[in-house]
């Protein structure tokens, strides 16, 4: 038996209601966003290296980059988690990754509040905050937030992009796919892929993009849009148009210690790293560049050439995007944040590039014309690699160590960009405050002055654990002091407070109970040479017992080491790490 309709009757706005009579609909509820409201576009790359783009003082050509940091601002100081789920997740809820339950990728969860890999919707997305505030989203490239268990055409949906918030989405839900032949969803359905016709997987994510954004205003242009662009780039597999490796034909024959120099001596000029700075030491596990023989040489330049012409096919689809923006008038009313790295570059390819898996036992001079007879083949359609360590080590300028590196720079630090028209005073300049994955959404919050709704499907919402610095784009470099921030991955670990950063290698295989924390002080101590734990350690006292408390608090315990072979293998490549 139905319930008959009463006109006397109170119904709440979010209900629909009828005229039972004609069966017509009379009114129904939408979220009005205010008026003037700015559309929203995150960019995040994936495992580019502080010191790639040119943007950044690095050699991998970025002009879309530049041009974009000459009208915004670019952050210097700016922080991730060191690896990709964690990352995502910390990004687009605004809390700290173990909070949110993704300590690890989804791949590797396991029965733990803060590592089991299912974000709990009392912590809901910014997409999900946005919708109900009016906004149409969409989401275009890789995910990597769905449980292993959860991603079929079964379901469920509620963990998938389109469940978290997102009216569209398109593209991949691991935490790789391949550039040519990608394994693709839209909303919930395979995608066909005509493979046939090579066309990139940047290309077709920013022409998904696209897409969206002019179905919406072509329906409603007074309805703004949040729109998360997530590209594959620079992730393995390394696979990009022979054009673009061919542009960087003989650039990198000097060798990655080459890089390294020249790339700090550009980034001292732009003001990305303060004068006096040095490199810290190659990890004793890269060989110099010099002891190589000359086709092991050729091979690894080739597979540099090959990811900086990634990178540089990346910056341009996505200056394809901006000039779309710019065309149509949004780019004038859009926040727009770039952040170039979901972590440092990686350190998880130890192979010569090219060389088959089948003569992986060869030595010496044997296996460099192995690798070499298939030089050709290194970054193009089907090549199965990724750019190899000593590269990564470079890309990393001027810090230590690489992704997966929660205690160091070289995993956690990446550059980002902001764009705020009628925000940004001074643009083009630079901001060193301290900042991490985990503002931008409160900082999203508070440029918009848009509310969070208490209950969001019919969870009450929990607070956010990030903290805005809108202010940082009306002022300089002298305000917003961020408070203490902690960071773990796989065992390595660090906390930073007041300019101290505290930190923990954790050496594969070895108690908890036997890590030696250091303690730098990084407004002297740029990236971190100068260990001070002898030197002050009532101030190491108190920032280890800071990161208990903000472990405890967040759901950190009970940690796991690493569970990638290349930590094994690298555990001693810092000459401070021996013996730990």
């Amino acid at each position: 038996m139905y319930a008959q309709y009463s006109p006397e009757k109170k119904y709440p706005a979010s209900f629909i209601k009828f005229d039972t009579t004609r069966s017509k609909l009379l009114t129904a509820y939408q979220p009005q966003v205010p008026a003037g409201s700015p559309n929203i576009v995150l960019i995040l790359l994936d495992d580019v290296g502080f010191g790639t783009s040119s943007t950044f003082g690095g050699l991998a050509r970025t002009p879309n980059f530049d041009s974009l940091a000459a009208r915004g601002l670019r952050y210097t100081n700016f922080h991730t988690t060191a690896l990709c789920a964690p990352s995502r997740a910390a990004l687009l809820t605004g809390r700290n990754h173990h909070s949110v339950h993704m300590g690890h990728f989804t791949e590797t969860a396991f029965d733990a509040p803060g590592y089991d890999g299912y974000m709990p919707f009392e912590k809901a997305t910014m997409a999900e905050v946005l919708r109900e505030n009016g906004y149409s989203s969409f989401a275009v490239g890789k995910w990597h937030l769905t449980p292993v268990a959860e991603r079929t055409a079964a379901g469920p949906f509620n963990r998938w992009p389109t469940g978290r918030g997102f009216d569209e989405f398109y593209g991949f839900l691991e935490s790789a796919t391949d550039q040519y032949y990608p394994v693709l969803w839209e909303g919930h359905t395979p995608v066909k892929i005509d493979t046939a016709a090579g066309v990139h997987f940047n290309t077709l994510i920013t022409n998904r993009a696209i897409e969206y954004i002019s179905q919406v205003k072509k329906a409603k242009p007074e309805k703004p849009y949040f729109l998360l662009f997530s590209p594959g780039a620079v992730h393995s597999p390394m696979q990009v148009d022979k054009s673009w490796i061919d542009a960087y034909r003989g650039e990198f024959d000097e060798g990655y210690d080459v890089y390294r120099e020249k790339t700090l001596a550009r980034q001292q000029r732009m003001g990305i790293v303060p004068a006096g700075v040095t490199l810290p030491p190659r990890p004793s596990q890269i060989p110099a560049w010099n002891t190589l023989d000359p086709l092991e040489q050729k091979v690894m330049a080739r597979a540099m050439e090959a990811h900086a012409g990634f990178l540089s096919e990346t910056d341009y689809e996505i200056g394809r995007l901006i000039r779309y923006l710019d065309s149509t008038g949004q780019m004038q009313n859009t926040l727009f944040f770039l952040i170039i790295g979901d972590n440092g570059a990686t350190k998880y390819t130890a192979s010569l590039p090219g060389l088959p898996a089948s003569q992986e036992h060869l030595k010496g001079a044997e296996r460099s014309q192995a690798a070499y007879a298939h030089i050709d083949e290194i970054g193009v359609k089907n090549f199965k690699g990724d750019i190899p360590l000593g590269w990564t080590q470079a890309m990393n300028t001027p810090f230590r160590l690489f992704k997966g590196d929660a205690n160091s720079e070289g995993g956690t630090r990446n550059p980002m960009i902001v764009v705020a028209p009628g925000y940004i005073q001074d643009p083009g300049s630079i901001r060193t405050q301290f900042t991490h994955l985990v503002d931008i959404w409160p900082t999203i919050l508070s440029v918009t002055n848009l509310g969070v709704p208490q209950k969001i499907n019919g969870y009450r919402q929990k607070p956010l654990e990030g903290y805005s610095f809108a202010t940082t784009f009306r002022l300089g470099n002298e305000n917003f002091v961020h408070p203490p921030q902690y960071f773990e991955t796989g065992g390595h670990r660090a906390i930073y407070a007041d300019g101290w950063r505290a930190t923990v290698y954790h050496a594969y295989g070895t108690p908890f109970s036997t890590d030696r924390w250091e303690l730098f002080d990084t407004r002297t101590d740029f990236n971190e040479q100068n260990n001070l734990a002898e030197k002050y350690p009532r101030q190491l006292k108190k920032m280890v017992r800071l990161f208990e408390q903000q472990a405890k608090k967040y759901q950190v315990y009970p940690m796991q080491e690493s569970w990638f072979p290349a930590d094994a293998y690298l555990q001693i490549s810092d000459s401070r790490m021996k013996g730990r």
